[in-house]
């Protein structure tokens, strides 16, 4: 799949799916309801396992592609809990090293992103290329035989697929990045990711566990009670269509203007325009491709990390315009789809997740919390969750 006849031939799919569904008030469901302990939102110690395994020994995506824009280019990357940064170097290639100077441990990138030649330690003024060779040392003879040990920065495994730069954040571990994606790197690719602009980026902020933050993501069930005057007239609650491609999935919830499909030829659906849907890397990332207006659409990325403490979220929210810029206007309007998004996500889904978490806290510790069928992404995310950190799934 590499053609938009085949994103046609997918999304076309995708919305028969639909109108299955509005035509006889179906949905997609899981085959019951699922328990999950409260304890996994709540628990110190296993939000330290959570980023250990989910965050530092699994690829989570550090960046877009067009974030690293040409050779020499380099980002800092310290969302995992481990400094990073990734560079593309003078050949091209993606890497990714420890942001440590091998001479006293000293942060040795301390811009956020730029593009350079050399990484110079501002501490005693050592300097390293893009790929992480130690290039100058002040007084260098005096190190005698002792410098070689320290001669190549400490690399962490980075690759780079389909537009998008992946980082597994543990030296010495190999990192198998197709394995990782396995059939939903046909999926990704369709989206030509690595065409995508920058448009605008932030970072939003929530005092809740990063699993009750990634939650308000994966289910349209709430969108009636918290989003009754944004969201909620535009979408119905009670219908997902949801693809599992292993850990990683694609849904779609449903417009209530989709019920004119029913009446009208498949040539009149507009399916390029109007299917998009959620696009999830497991562990943290969404991708939700939306339409901007007919013809145009956007890409927004959300990457969820958890903070030192089990209360503690940041999302970095970016937008980008899927075939570039073509105009200031596009830009501008691609830019006011960010704005609307972030009000969204700030003051409701996010609000929800902070008093929700908080509360949990209360609850007796052998508490369980209820997904019910129609919550099927957040089952399929946290059965992986837990099959990923060795315990018995839910």
């Amino acid at each position: 799949m590499n053609s938009a006849a085949d994103l046609h031939t997918i999304r076309l799919s995708i919305a028969r799916r639909i109108v299955e569904h509005i035509r006889h008030d179906t949905s997609d469901l899981a085959p019951s309801a699922m328990r999950n302990p409260a304890a996994v939102y709540t628990d110190s110690e296993h939000h330290q396992r959570e980023r250990q395994l989910l965050f530092r020994e699994t690829p989570v995506v550090a960046c877009l592609s067009q974030e690293l824009p040409e050779p020499l280019s380099y980002r800092v990357f310290d969302d995992v809990g481990v400094p990073i940064v990734v560079t593309r170097g003078e050949d091209g290639k993606v890497r990714a090293f420890l942001n440590i100077c091998t001479h006293r441990g000293a942060r040795l990138v301390r811009r956020d992103e730029g593009k350079s030649k050399l990484f110079r330690c501002w501490f005693h003024g050592w300097s390293f290329d893009t790929q992480g060779r130690l290039r100058g040392a002040p007084e260098r003879e005096r190190f005698g035989d002792c410098l070689a040990a320290s001669e190549h920065l400490t690399e962490v495994p980075a690759a780079e697929r389909y537009g998008l730069v992946f980082v597994q954040a543990t030296p010495g571990q190999t990192m198998d990045i197709d394995a990782h994606l396995g059939d939903f790197a046909a999926q990704l690719k369709l989206l030509n990711i690595e065409r995508a602009a920058p448009v605008a980026a932030d970072t939003m902020a929530v005092q809740a566990n990063w699993k009750y933050a990634l939650d308000t993501y994966g289910e349209g069930y709430h969108a009636v009670a918290l989003h009754k005057e944004t969201l909620g007239p535009l979408f119905r609650p009670d219908i997902t269509v949801f693809d599992p491609f292993g850990p990683h999935f694609r849904i779609h919830f449903v417009e209530h203007s989709m019920a004119e499909w029913l009446d009208k030829p498949e040539d009149q659906w507009q399916v390029m325009d109007r299917i998009g849907g959620i696009h999830y890397i497991f562990p943290n990332t969404v991708i939700f491709v939306g339409k901007v207006k007919p013809g145009e659409n956007f890409y927004q990325v959300f990457r969820h990390f958890p903070g030192e403490s089990v209360g503690e979220t940041i999302t970095r929210h970016a937008i980008y315009a899927p075939s570039g810029v073509q105009s200031e206007e596009d830009r501008e309007t691609v830019r006011q789809a960010f704005i609307d998004t972030r009000y969204v996500v700030e003051r409701e889904d996010y609000i929800a997740a902070a008093e929700g978490w908080h509360n949990l806290l209360a609850l007796p510790a052998d508490h369980t919390l209820l997904f019910g069928q129609q919550e099927l992404v957040l089952q399929h995310m946290h059965k992986n969750f837990s099959q990923r950190l060795g315990e018995t799934t839910p």
